[in-house]
């Protein structure tokens, strides 16, 4: 796939584990796994909006497009 999540570089960047995340977005840590894991098919841009604000990043630190 294209797309590529970073967010595992972000969270050791910031010192944050996967658990400590998920309860501050408000999302399971399955469903934090599965974006992690890049098998996510969608991510609503409220979610990403709280991912960025608890890592303090741009969405641009997280999705990476990498042409195949």
């Amino acid at each position: 796939m294209p797309i590529i999540v970073n967010l595992d570089v972000m969270l050791a960047k910031r010192k944050m584990k996967s658990k400590e995340l998920a309860e501050i977005v408000g999302i399971t840590t399955a469903n934090l796994s599965i974006l992690k894991s890049g098998k996510a098919k969608a991510i609503r841009f409220s979610t990403l909006e709280a991912i960025c604000k608890a890592l303090d990043c741009q969405p641009a630190d997280i999705l990476e497009f990498v042409e195949e």
